[in-house]
């Protein structure tokens, strides 16, 4: 059967537009592109400590068989749960299957038809699509603006609309924070619900056990509810929804992406629980992950490179570099000398804001860091 003409010519438009996707093959170039920021995902230690913990409480079943509300509610998510709602000292917490089911079931069921959604301009597209799902109004604000954030409130609410405000601790294209501490207060003042997403803080912040960026600033008790997703500093794979008993009592009731899906494996779940556990036992990793964050920012100022950056203290390091065929060429230049580093287009990001986008690891070394800045230099500003 024909190809439909219509969507054929889409995907011409994109080549014609240099910003064609193509699933890429692993390569064996320094790892400055993955959210491994702990090399979790690679631990030894953690794939024979799962694998022990199936064994020895015999869990030897491979699949979920169902949903969780069907056949598939193991006894290892409860465990889970419990040690996930601990750790971030919280009521409960709710196990999905990705951080984007997690959005999206969250998003899709929450605000009410007359209901708004005030969502920053940089959202991860998994929260988009779970406002487009909802019946309730949505409009953005300014990208990290409390007073922006502020004025829609203000605008939006009445006696029988609740205001949904929706930001990430850090975000993915940019690595920057919001002031976090402000929004709060907004919130507070103006009762409407705060909901934080923790992708790319957790294991990076918090303190000494990277539970976050939340309970590094001690708001834990502060906002409605938080999503942490485990494909990022945890190495494995997953996401939770951490909040009250009533709003996990409602998301299994009435998030579609959570009733209407198959539950994770038994070693999916132990793999998130052994991870949690080395989230707490290796403090080193997370010390060491802090030092590169550190060395890089320094470098970085050192090579006169600081005008190119959006300025980040986390883990995603990004140089704007406009136009696809640009940054797609200082990209392979840069693979080309041994460092993964992957250009981010447009439409990904908005046309002119192209970059080039660095992920720090644990792992890194401060030469490999020294080289790469050395080699962007190099590149930009020649």
């Amino acid at each position: 059967m024909k190809f439909p003409e219509k969507l054929a010519q889409k995907l011409e438009i994109r080549r014609q537009q240099n910003a064609f996707r193509q699933l890429p093959q692993p390569n064996g170039l320094i790892d400055l592109a993955s959210n491994d920021y702990l090399g979790f995902s690679k631990s030894e230690a953690i794939f024979s400590e799962t694998h022990e913990y199936l064994v020895s409480n015999h869990f030897t079943q491979n699949g979920a068989t169902g949903s969780r509300l069907i056949s598939g509610n193991h006894p290892l998510y409860e465990i889970t749960e419990e040690y996930i709602a601990d750790f971030h000292e919280s009521e409960t917490a709710l196990i999905f299957n990705s951080g984007y089911d997690a959005n999206v079931g969250f998003f899709s069921s929450l605000p009410q038809k007359d209901d708004v959604i005030l969502y920053d301009e940089l959202c991860h597209a998994s929260i988009r699509d779970g406002i487009r799902l909802s019946n309730a109004k949505s409009y953005k604000f300014a990208h990290n603006d409390p007073e922006n954030l502020e004025e829609l409130i203000v605008r939006h609410q009445s006696e029988n609309t609740k205001v949904y405000v929706a930001t990430e601790s850090v975000f993915s294209m940019d690595g920057d924070t919001p002031p976090l501490e402000r929004f709060v207060c907004i919130c507070e003042k103006h009762q409407a619900f705060l909901v934080i997403d923790e992708a790319h803080a957790l294991g990076v912040f918090g303190n000494t056990e990277g539970s976050g960026m939340i309970q590094e600033l001690q708001l834990q008790h502060k906002v409605f509810a938080r999503i942490m997703t485990f494909g990022k500093g945890l190495g494995c794979h997953g996401a939770a929804i951490i909040g009250s008993e009533e709003l996990k009592d409602y998301l299994v009731n009435f998030a579609r992406s959570f009733i209407y899906t198959t539950g994770l494996s038994p070693h999916a779940l132990a793999t998130i629980l052994i991870s949690y556990q080395h989230l707490q036992q290796r403090k080193d990793a997370l010390e060491q992950l802090k030092k590169n964050i550190i060395h890089f920012n320094q470098t970085k100022n050192l090579l006169g490179l600081k005008p190119l950056f959006v300025y980040s203290k986390s883990t995603i390091q990004c140089a704007v570099v406009p136009g696809n065929e640009k940054v797609k060429s200082i990209a392979i230049q840069l693979q080309q000398n041994g460092f993964d580093v992957k250009a981010i287009l447009s439409p990904t990001v908005p046309t002119g804001q192209e970059r080039l986008r660095i992920c720090l690891h644990s792992y890194n070394s401060e030469a490999e860091i020294s080289q790469l800045l050395q080699s962007i230099a190099q590149f930009t500003l020649a």
